[in-house]
């Protein structure tokens, strides 16, 4: 490979909290690569952290619905013609369009990473017109392409049948724990915490979450991120009067999160079984709970199920009813035989579920692309 060799990694969010990127970059760089990474900057964005590749945000005066991505594909088409690149690496369906076509151009190899079953998503499902548009861009270019990557077997095998394409498994899994200290300390005395971090939308069970503080004593729930009812919740709190029992900080850059997450006492994951990608879901956080060894509480949904079977580090939620979720959580936390081995569980496991091991399926895909 030319020292010179060039590959641009394409998002449509501001590059603050999307780890799995940040690893597939610095997955490269470590290969030869010179890295750019392309996204957005928003109104909120804070600075970014210096990192080991180049990053670059489109400002852009429209920033949701169908004329921000008609926009953004447009912005990065241009942009991506203008680069001379060795490998295009779309990320999600959102970027594919602009990344197909100027491969299309170039004639250059490009990669596609499917962090979700996309089309499926809660916010399209009750949308059609929307979802339909979406849908097409799929199905028109998905089983063209000759490189592809999904987050689980559940998600890969749904495209597989669909498109007959061949795709490979890369979860999204944290770095090893290289724990430094703690210089943001969280804990206060005499209570548990309790931990959601990721994005803060429909169909996540976060609702249930609040309502369920009011029946939780001596507990404080963290949920860190952001999203499209953020502002929902943030009123459901105020109106149900629990600012004192849950924080809600926002984004925090990822390169931090980690401080938080080794403080709390359980982890939460509890999405709703609302269309196929959540009913297919694997997220990262249930990942960075497993890696900071604290115990977690997750939806039965298939691939989250398989893990906690497996590895046995924490239940399967009982219900979202609020005073049931109170009543596992107030259970769980009162079990100290049970965290113990739950956190011992989580130890073993956060040494094979790691990006240490995964990456390995990444460097075979590699050596498939011709360039």
């Amino acid at each position: 490979m030319a020292k010179e060799s060039v590959v641009v990694f394409s998002v449509t969010n501001d590059l603050q909290t999307d780890q799995r990127v940040d690893k597939m970059c610095n997955l490269f760089v470590s290969q030869g690569f010179k890295v750019i990474l392309v996204g957005r900057e928003k109104r909120n964005s804070k600075p970014l952290k210096k990192r080991n590749y180049q990053t670059n945000r489109f400002s852009l005066w429209v920033n949701n619905g169908p004329l921000f991505y008609l926009i953004y594909n447009f912005r990065l088409f241009l942009f991506l013609l203008s680069k001379k690149a060795n490998i295009l690496y779309a990320n999600d369906l959102d970027t594919l369009l602009a990344n197909y076509l100027v491969s299309k151009i170039r004639k250059t190899p490009l990669v596609y990473d499917t962090h979700e079953y996309f089309t499926e998503v809660p916010e399209l499902i009750n949308r059609k017109t929307v979802q339909s548009a979406w849908v097409w861009i799929e199905k028109t270019i998905f089983p063209k392409l000759k490189h592809v990557i999904t987050v689980n077997q559940s998600i890969a095998d749904v495209y597989r049948k669909k498109y007959g394409v061949d795709i490979a498994v890369v979860r999204n899994l944290p770095v090893k724990n290289e724990n430094t200290g703690i210089t943001k300390n969280i804990r206060v005395n005499g209570k548990k915490i309790v931990i959601y971090q990721g994005a803060i939308n429909v169909h996540r069970g976060i609702e249930y979450m609040v309502e369920a503080m009011q029946y939780l004593d001596d507990i404080i729930l963290w949920i860190i991120g952001d999203g499209d009812i953020r502002q929902k919740i943030e009123n459901q709190v105020e109106k149900l009067n629990l600012s004192d029992k849950i924080k809600m900080p926002g984004v925090i850059p990822f390169q931090e999160l980690y401080q938080f997450t080794q403080q709390a006492d359980l982890g939460l994951s509890l999405e709703e079984d609302k269309g196929l990608n959540y009913r297919y879901a694997l997220p990262n956080k249930l990942f960075d709970y497993i890696q900071a060894e604290i115990p977690v509480l997750v939806s039965p949904l298939i691939e989250m199920k398989n893990i906690i079977e497996k590895y046995k580090v924490g239940e399967l939620l009982n219900d979202h009813n609020p005073r049931e979720l109170a009543n596992q959580i107030k259970g769980m936390l009162a079990d100290q035989q049970k965290i113990l081995i739950w956190k011992a569980n989580a130890k073993v496991a956060a040494k094979e579920l790691c990006w240490e091991n995964e990456q390995q399926k990444v460097y075979a895909l590699l050596k498939t692309i011709e360039f």
